[in-house]
């Protein structure tokens, strides 16, 4: 499929620099959305956002229902958090992340009285969805409801929603972007979603679009896609919303990189997408802002993809969240023998994990599974100053620079490289021939500056 000669857009459907990898995706693209059965007990971290953490509101012992407000976002930037499953409040503890945080947690004990199957799913994604509902609620509803919720960005960074849909009448909004690019090799969840309930995106697109006064709204969706770029279509039919179809390319999904690909515009360095007039959200995010408006329901479920070559079945999952990452490997069969390295998210941007008491939460995409054969490399050696991860950078950095800054602990010249425009996409790592671990290193660095500020 074409792209549209992207006649309709200022944009050439691509983005300066990135790369190609291997996308990995027919593991999982074909199997239809799973609704996995309610777990005995979830782990739901207090921080699932970025920003500040929510608080408690619940006690141990308490019963609770199901969407039922168990933490509030009082911070501007936070976002309140809903018991995905009706039970009994055990304890507030603590649990680890992938990405190795220790953060307080709310553990809840299932009861008898669950919400599952094709019950569940038409509570979270199924149904009609209305395409004339925008006129029927005002912007300030309408991101009330989005706060109330607690919805986040489901596409990996979890900034808490209301803050990027909201009224601001300070604010030019020119576009509403979707995001349903996907460029993460493996994950397929936002695929599935577009193929199979395009009806809440269409919906919640519309409602995000009259809420920041949005004069556009394009979906993009790169072209390896072809079955969710039909279906979009058919479903934003008789809507203003269009459909940009850009070239697959990685990382096509980043929104510097987006808004480059459909509108021709440069955010600049250290700036936001609303510094050149647009708003973004991912299909899965605006999915969930319709649910939290038109149904008055709170995020506690996301589609996850469960795939790799190191999982018996790679399913595409609806899930609670704070359910155990060991719970969904399960559900697809588990681990092969030949499994070797577990991700929560997918192999360039994702978190390697052991611990399969790891919970799901509202930023997890995916779990990628990869074998012996897939993480055999060769040990490091010394950068040959090929200039390869420079050709591949979107961000136009020099990430060896930014590494040798960070393996030597020079803070100040780090931030002199512009480290912190980093996104850590992994394209620097993926053609790096020396096999030097450059996003690994970038992360010390970042870090490094952050307790450099706290002195």
């Amino acid at each position: 499929m074409g792209l549209l000669g992207f006649k309709n857009f200022p944009g050439k459907g691509s983005f300066p620099h990135g790369i190609h990898p291997p996308d990995h995706k027919t593991l999982s693209a074909g199997s239809a959305i799973e609704v996995i059965p309610p777990p005995a007990k979830v782990v739901l971290p207090l921080l699932q956002n970025i920003g500040a953490p929510c608080e408690p509101v619940v006690k141990p012992k308490q019963e609770v229902a199901f969407g039922e407000l168990i933490g509030i976002g009082k911070a501007f930037v936070s976002a309140s958090l809903h018991a995905p499953i009706s039970g009994k409040i055990q304890k507030i503890g603590v649990t680890t992340l992938p990405n190795g945080r220790h953060l307080p947690a709310i553990f809840i004990k299932a009861d008898e009285n669950q919400m599952s199957g094709q019950a569940l799913w038409d509570e979270v994604l199924g149904g009609d969805w209305p395409k004339d509902c925008p006129g029927a609620h005002n912007p300030e509803t309408i991101s009330k409801a989005i706060n109330d919720a607690g919805v986040v960005g489901l596409g990996g960074a979890a900034f808490p929603t209301h803050v990027k849909i909201m009224p601001d009448d300070k604010k030019i909004i020119n576009t509403l972007m979707i995001n349903g690019c996907e460029c993460e090799p493996y994950l397929t969840p936002d695929y599935r979603l577009m193929v199979e309930a395009p009806g809440a995106i269409v919906t919640g697109a519309l409602l995000a679009g009259r809420t920041v006064a949005a004069k556009e709204i394009v979906v993009c969706v790169e072209d390896n896609k072809p079955e969710a770029i039909e279906k979009l279509r058919e479903a934003a039919r008789d809507t203003v919303i269009k459909i940009a179809v850009l070239k697959t390319k990685y990382p096509q999904g980043s929104e510097k990189q987006l808004i480059k690909a459909v509108l021709n515009l440069e955010v600049p360095l250290g700036g936001l997408p609303g510094d050149v007039g647009v708003a973004m959200s991912n299909v899965g995010t605006i999915a969930a802002v319709a649910r939290g408006v038109i149904k008055g329901k709170p995020l506690t479920h996301r589609v996850i993809s469960v795939t790799g070559a190191g999982v018996v079945n790679p399913k595409n999952i609806l899930t609670p969240i704070g359910i155990s990452l060991g719970e969904v490997i399960e559900f697809c069969g588990g681990l092969t023998r030949d499994a070797a390295r577990m991700i929560a998210g997918g192999p360039m941007m994702g978190f390697a994990f052991s611990d399969l008491n790891t919970p799901v939460t509202k930023g997890t995409s995916g779990v990628t599974v990869l074998t012996h054969e897939d993480v055999r490399k060769d040990e490091e050696t010394s950068c040959v100053r090929c200039g390869r991860c420079v050709d591949a950078c979107p961000m136009k950095l020099v990430p060896t620079r930014l590494a040798m800054a960070a393996r030597y602990e020079k803070v100040s010249l780090a931030e002199t490289y512009n480290i912190m425009a980093c996104f850590e996409c992994g394209c620097c790592t993926y053609v790096c021939p020396a096999n030097i671990k450059l996003v690994q290193l970038i992360r010390i660095g970042k870090a490094q500056i952050a307790a450099s500020r706290k002195k």
